[in-house]
């Protein structure tokens, strides 16, 4: 009989509920391990180097930045995304003829672009110290790229230092996928990869919805995300609250859905081969999607988000917005009972809702 502690995912855990992305040393462990067996023999001393001077990086061990300050886009996010593509990559590579694989070298490629992809939102010490992170939302694509290229350089990687600038943007919106010009079609592969991890780690983040109330509407507050202008020049609010960005996840999932397919090239899929027949991303991802379809027809209740994100570097910094969530959830509590100890039972219409993976990815891409 499987143990009482792994028969529900913990929220620090992957989606396999095998690794922790909270901790730098277990996902290196497992992107270590999948290098290893696509390429045996191999040295992996890049990939801990790279993984160890991130880690540092967003706890503002390194003398040039400061300690990370976005909740949403922290620590445990980059980890998520860096095991994401290790697996996406793995998949491509067991899908192609052995002449056609991206090889090692590319694997090694997908992981630095992976790691570095939103350092962009990191302060540098001295003159943006006193700023918010947030704050370069919109051009924290090509903050990054200057600093995964400067990393390269100074590391010994210097021909793929400009290329990595380039690919890392395929996980942004400042130069469209289809205008980033590179040397080879593999590089293109791997930026899709890369952005499609991007994706699906996020909105499979077991704690996505409470993370969104809590985080990621104050960092679009600040970054200027959650209002904009439209094309005759008039203020455009697109989010008017925590709980409104909760209401619009859907909405929300399906363009990333229509980006993971056409844009990305469905390089999504490629979790399949990783895991034998199952994309448990796409998988985790559906479940986040049906359960913010079911707070929302119960009239928003913010309660029902009960669950509480781990801490990494960054998330210490407390908003508002998370202190507003358990309180309505302590409120919640106290009228209907804690739902942790509920079983499914007790939600009848979410459980009637959890179609199959593929009918319902069918029933997305038709709208």
């Amino acid at each position: 009989m499987q143990d009482e502690a792994f028969r529900f995912r913990r929220n620090d855990f992957d989606v396999t509920n095998t690794v922790r992305v909270t901790d730098p040393a277990s996902v290196a462990g497992e992107v270590v391990n999948i290098y290893f067996k696509l390429y045996p023999g191999s040295n992996a001393r890049i990939l801990h180097r790279a993984i160890d001077h991130v880690s540092q990086l967003y706890r503002g061990k390194l003398p040039d930045y400061a300690p990370c300050d976005t909740a949403y886009h922290d620590l445990q996010h980059i980890l998520d995304v860096t095991l994401a593509s290790a697996r996406l990559i793995d998949g491509y590579e067991r899908s192609q003829e052995k002449e056609k694989r991206l090889g090692k070298e590319m694997f090694i490629f997908g992981i630095l672009v992976a790691l570095f992809h939103d350092s962009g939102y990191l302060r540098k010490r001295g003159a943006e110290e006193n700023r918010r992170g947030a704050e370069f939302t919109l051009t924290h694509v090509s903050r990054g790229a200057k600093l995964l290229e400067n990393y390269m350089l100074e590391t010994g990687m210097v021909a793929e230092a400009g290329i990595a600038s380039r690919v890392i943007h395929f996980t942004g919106y400042e130069v469209p996928a289809e205008k980033i010009e590179l040397p080879s079609p593999g590089y293109r592969t791997i930026g899709n990869l890369v952005a499609s991890a991007d994706i699906l780690a996020q909105m499979s983040d077991r704690c996505y919805l409470e993370k969104c109330y809590d985080r990621l509407y104050t960092e679009f507050e600040i970054g200027g995300i959650a209002s904009g202008q439209d094309e005759k020049g008039n203020k455009q609010v697109l989010f008017t609250s925590p709980q409104d960005l909760v209401i619009k996840t859907p909405q929300f999932y399906r363009s990333a859905k229509r980006r993971l397919d056409e844009t990305l090239m469905g390089a999504y899929r490629y979790a399949e081969k990783h895991f034998g027949g199952k994309n448990l991303y796409l998988e985790a991802v559906e479940k986040n999607i049906l359960f913010a379809e079911y707070v929302i027809a119960n009239n928003v209740d913010i309660g029902l988000l009960q669950r509480t994100p781990p801490k990494t570097p960054g998330s210490d910094l407390l908003v508002s917005e998370s202190d507003d969530r358990k309180k309505l959830v302590e409120d919640r509590r106290k009228k209907t009972g804690d739902r942790r100890k509920n079983t499914p039972s007790h939600y009848p219409a979410l459980a009637d809702r959890r179609v199959s993976a593929v009918d319902r990815r069918a029933a997305t891409e038709s709208k």
